[in-house]
C-alpha cells in the first residue's frame, strides 16, 4: 500500500460537533496523537485526506478518480482508532478486498488504481468479516469516554523497544505501571503515581516542581504544568499546552492553555483555547442524574451523554477569570465566554459573552486569535481564515 486515504464518508463528520467544523476527524487528537498519527505510525505508512470539494480542503487532500497513481491504496474510515486486531486484519488485506464489522459498517479497503472508475468511484472484489474489538468516536463525549483506552495503546505504540528518558531522582515515582519520558523533559520535585495506567512525557515538556500525576495520563511535547498542577488520569494535556489546577479525564487537544487553578473533568477543550483563572466546570449534576447536552445531530437538538459530562468547548475559545460552566457545556468556535453565575449550557459560535445578545465581529475575532497564536510563536494561517469565515457566515 502506497499511502491511507482518510474517508469521513458514512462516519458522520456532524456527530463531532463542534470538532469537525474546524478540523477532517482523522486530526482528532486523543489518546497521545491525533487519529491520523496513530494509523501512520501502526502501519507505517502516510496519511491524507479523501478529496470532498469542501471548505477544509488542504494540500492533504487526495482526489481519487481515474487519474490516481498507479499502485495500492489504504480507504480507511477516520473516526476509526487502531489497535493490534484490527492493524494486523488491515495489513492482511489484498487488493479489492474491504474489511467489513457486523455494527459499523464497512472499515477499510484495499484498493488497486485500476479498479477505479471515477471520482470516488472504486470497485470491491470481496467483503471480509472483522468481529475483532473496534474503537470509534462517534460523538465529542467520546473523546474523553475513550481517552483511558487511547493512551495506553499510544503508550504501547510509541514505547515499544525504546528507553525512557532519565527520571531524577528529586521525583517520587509510585506503583507497577511503565513512566517513559522523552528527550528534553524538566521535571523536579514531582509525584507520578502509576499505580492505575502509564504515565507518558513528550518531549521538551517542563512539568514544574509540586505537581502529582496520577496515571493513564499523557503530557504533550512542549507542554507546561505549573507548580502544583493536580492531573487526574485518563487525561490528555496536547502539545505546547499550558495547564494547572485539578484536571481530570480530560483531554485538550493542543496549543490551549488553562494555567491557574480551578476544576476541568470529562471535558475536550479543542485548539488554541484559553481559561482563566479560576474557570471552573461542573461535570456532575447535583441529583447525580442522567446529563443533556446540546446535540444538533440528535433528536430534539440534544443528546444524554451518561452521568458524567463537564465541558466541550471549539476550537479558539475563550473564557473570562472566574468562569462557572454548568454541567455538560457546550461552547463552539471562536468564542469570547463571559459573565456572573452559572452560564448557558451552549454558548453559539463567534459569541461575545454568554448571554448570545452580541457577535463577535469576525475581523476582531481573527485579530484576536491571531494575538494568542503570537504567545506561541505563531500566526493565524490564510487557510485557518477562509474556514473560521465559513462557520462564521454558514453557522
Amino acid at each position: 500500500m502506497q499511502c491511507i486515504i482518510f474517508s469521513e464518508e458514512h462516519c458522520n463528520p456532524e456527530n463531532l460537533y463542534p470538532f469537525h467544523l474546524t478540523r477532517h476527524i482523522q486530526e482528532i487528537r486523543l489518546g497521545i496523537l491525533t487519529i491520523r498519527e496513530k494509523w501512520e505510525r501502526t502501519l507505517g505508512l502516510e496519511g491524507f485526506s479523501k478529496w470532498e470539494g469542501d471548505y477544509k480542503e488542504t494540500e492533504r487532500s487526495f482526489v481519487i478518480d481515474n487519474s490516481i497513481p498507479s499502485g495500492t491504496y489504504l480507504l480507511l474510515h477516520a473516526n476509526i482508532l487502531p489497535n493490534p486486531e484490527l492493524a494486523q486484519a488491515i495489513r492482511a488485506l489484498q487488493p479489492g478486498e474491504a474489511l467489513i464489522h457486523e455494527q459499523a459498517g464497512a472499515i477499510a479497503l484495499h484498493f488497486d488504481a485500476r479498479d477505479v472508475s471515477s471520482l470516488h468511484k472504486i470497485k470491491v472484489h470481496q467483503t471480509i468479516p472483522y468481529a475483532g474489538p473496534l474503537l470509534a468516536i462517534n460523538a465529542p463525549w467520546h473523546i474523553f469516554q475513550l481517552n483511558d483506552q487511547a493512551i495506553r495503546l499510544d503508550f504501547e505504540l510509541l514505547t515499544a523497544n525504546r528507553e525512557s528518558a532519565p527520571i531524577s531522582s528529586t521525583n517520587q515515582v509510585l506503583g507497577n505501571h511503565p513512566v517513559f519520558l522523552e528527550e528534553g523533559v524538566q521535571m523536579e520535585a514531582c509525584v507520578l503515581n502509576a499505580s492505575a495506567g502509564p504515565i507518558y512525557i513528550g518531549a521538551n515538556a517542563e512539568i514544574m516542581e509540586g505537581s502529582c500525576l496520577r496515571g493513564p495520563v499523557a503530557i504533550g511535547a512542549n507542554a507546561v504544568l505549573k507548580m502544583g498542577s493536580k492531573i487526574y488520569g485518563a487525561t490528555t494535556i496536547g502539545p505546547y499546552c499550558m495547564a494547572g489546577g485539578e484536571i481530570k479525564n480530560t483531554v485538550m487537544m493542543g496549543y490551549s492553555n488553562k494555567a491557574h487553578e480551578g476544576y476541568l473533568g470529562d471535558a475536550v477543550i479543542g485548539e488554541w483555547c484559553n481559561l482563566g483563572a479560576g474557570t471552573s466546570a461542573s461535570n456532575v449534576k447535583n441529583n447525580a442524574g442522567p446529563i443533556l447536552i446540546y446535540h444538533p445531530p440528535s433528536e430534539g437538538g440534544r443528546a444524554s451523554v451518561g452521568n458524567k459530562c463537564g465541558l466541550i468547548m471549539g476550537d479558539y475559545s475563550r473564557s473570562a477569570i472566574n468562569t462557572c460552566f454548568n454541567t455538560g457545556t457546550v461552547v463552539g468556535v471562536s468564542s469570547s465566554v463571559f459573565g456572573t453565575g452559572l452560564l448557558p449550557k451552549y454558548i453559539p459560535h463567534f459569541s461575545w459573552g454568554a448571554e448570545g445578545i452580541r457577535k463577535y465581529e469576525l475581523n476582531r475575532a481573527l485579530r484576536d486569535i491571531d494575538n494568542w497564536k503570537k504567545w506561541k510563536n505563531s500566526s493565524l494561517s490564510p487557510r485557518e481564515q477562509n474556514i473560521l469565515k465559513y462557520i462564521y457566515d454558514n453557522y
